[in-house]
């Protein structure tokens, strides 16, 4: 007997999700953030060192847009998943996440140096905090509605509590008002990036969801580079040390794994679980870097504080709790699968 379907969901197939459980999911995501430090360390030394600060963003865009690039054209699936990213007839704004991955990048390069890296990454943790609770509570994400709970809005917050004890001894620069402002939109592009790269995922495959991702970042990085005379006047000094042109591959590697974190824990949780991997991945690299302040307890607690807010915010029921929210093309009838079916995996 066939099931009646939940409103707003393909008959036959069950809600979009990764298929990770959620503990597999913020493991991975998790990792990501480790990642993630080190790319934002690759990328600011290679700026620094080619003499401007906006070429490691380029460098890093570039490379990520290259592997997705010869990915495609390599792997049939992925030109299985753009052509029927084509037929999903998504709304032309759920293209535009890879904006807000660009304009984070852009943003630190020029805000951390009068702000400083404590008050950037509070402001942006805030904002990507705020920015979590809304996405997920609108259901922009293809996990649909999540309900604005006391737990999450406490892992929220304690998130930030334990990002800002991490930051503690950092230097503090001009508490410029219009620049932590910045910072706090720049988180929120970053949750609404999340949200919608997962939300092109959900529509097609992972592959297309990275595509998409890039494709829309990558012209916004040359632009900013071209209008900073990054890519004009004297050439910049390439430096000959091959790790510090890995920042795109590291893309690439924390894309996908924001692709299968969001549907199945939500933004506002696979955030927190990064930014836990930023943290503990800037604690690897003050310890094994040779003359790195070595190992910071206030990092590492607030790392682990990170990683619970994310556990927090899972806390109670909620999920999918205001209904589903799937693009309108994909609410078309399915062929009905049969009773011992798996899942469908796009």
């Amino acid at each position: 007997m066939r099931r009646p379907a939940t409103p707003g969901t393909v008959p036959g197939r069950p809600p979009a999700a990764s298929g990770l459980p959620p503990w597999a999911a913020l493991t991975l995501v998790t990792l990501a953030g480790v990642a993630s430090a080190a790319q934002g360390a690759i990328n600011a030394e290679l700026g620094e060192r080619a003499g401007n600060a906006t070429l490691g963003a380029v460098v890093n865009n570039l490379g990520g847009a290259l592997l997705v690039g010869l990915g495609v054209l390599a792997l049939p699936s992925a030109r299985t998943g753009l052509a029927a990213l084509r037929r999903a007839g998504l709304p032309w704004w759920a293209y535009l996440g890879g904006l807000g991955g660009a304009g984070i990048v852009l943003a630190g390069a020029y805000i951390v140096p009068v702000l400083g890296v404590a008050i950037f990454t509070i402001a942006q943790v805030a904002g990507g905090s705020l920015g979590g609770l809304a996405v997920d509570r609108a259901g922009l994400a293809p996990v649909g509605r999540l309900a604005l709970t006391r737990p999450r809005v406490a892992g929220a917050l304690l998130g930030v509590a334990a990002v800002t004890l991490a930051q503690l001894g950092q230097p503090v620069g001009d508490l410029a008002l219009g620049l932590v402002l910045l910072a706090v939109a720049g988180g929120l592009a970053v949750a609404l990036q999340s949200a919608l790269n997962a939300r092109v995922s959900a529509a097609s495959s992972a592959a297309a969801g990275m595509v998409v991702n890039f494709a829309t970042a990558t012209p916004v990085v040359l632009l900013v580079a071209v209008l900073a005379g990054a890519l004009t006047g004297p050439g910049p000094t390439w430096p000959d040390d091959w790790y510090l042109y890995t920042g795109g591959l590291l893309g690439v590697v924390i894309v996908a794994a924001l692709l299968a974190g969001v549907p199945a824990v939500g933004v506002l949780r696979t955030g927190l679980a990064l930014v836990a991997g930023q943290l503990g991945g800037a604690l690897l690299l003050d310890a094994l870097l040779p003359g790195g302040p070595g190992l910071r307890l206030p990092v590492l607690a607030g790392a682990l504080l990170t990683l619970a807010a994310a556990l927090v915010a899972g806390r109670g029921r909620g999920r999918r709790g205001l209904g589903k929210a799937v693009p309108p093309a994909e609410r078309v009838a399915a062929p009905e699968r049969p009773a011992s079916g798996g899942r469908l995996v796009g």
